[in-house]
């Protein structure tokens, strides 16, 4: 009896894995209605581990939107046949956690290194520019999704990651070459649609 029981939990997890690498798939290909199931799945996962690492609801969102628009600038780098869809997720979420605590680390070090001048201790930001800042990062967002796949994820690796011509072409299985066309149309689009929102000259 329990042997049966252990098979078949083997097997439903099978068939989880199979049918989310089927909407992985048809997401990869422009399903919009596929990227939200996955999200619909595994939105509350990633804001659990996003929460666990800053105790704060609001970075929780915050990062918990930052991992989801990785995840779909660079879905066309997942491999079924690596890893489940659920590893993957989780290995992103790591890697963009991590990114996260170096980049506030920097800043909070920068910070008290400039201690010493007064307006380091009493200066706040302004909520206009918060505000202004939050806006134009959200229409980034929107206007990244609306590139094909291949150009969104050759313009996040590249241009805002950080990554080197030959580390995008060995990620997305591509020759360099390639990834300098997509880099330039993608940049192209990128820039018409952000001209839309007036915020780029």
């Amino acid at each position: 009896m329990l042997y049966s029981e252990s098979m078949s939990t083997i097997y439903a997890f099978e068939d989880i894995r199979e049918q989310e690498n089927k909407f992985v798939r048809e997401c990869q290909s422009g399903s919009v209605s596929a990227w939200e199931e996955l999200v619909s799945r595994h939105r509350r996962r990633i804001y659990n581990q996003c929460y666990r690492f800053t105790r704060r609801v609001c970075e929780a969102n915050d990062l918990t939107q930052d991992v989801l628009l990785r995840v779909y600038c660079t879905l066309g780098s997942f491999r079924e046949e690596e890893l489940s869809f659920v590893a993957w997720l989780n290995l992103v979420t790591r890697n963009l956690l991590i990114d996260h605590y170096r980049r506030t680390r920097r800043d909070r070090l920068a910070v008290s290194l400039d201690t010493r001048s007064p307006r380091f201790v009493t200066m706040k930001e302004n909520p206009g520019v918060r505000y202004e800042r939050t806006e134009k990062s959200g229409i980034l967002r929107a206007a990244l999704a609306k590139l094909p796949v291949e150009l969104r994820q050759a313009v996040w690796l590249y241009d805002m990651q950080g990554w080197s011509y030959s580390e995008v072409a060995q990620r997305t299985g591509v020759p360099v070459g390639t990834v300098k066309s997509r880099l330039h149309r993608g940049r192209a689009s990128l820039a018409h649609l952000l001209r839309r929102y007036r915020l780029a000259a």
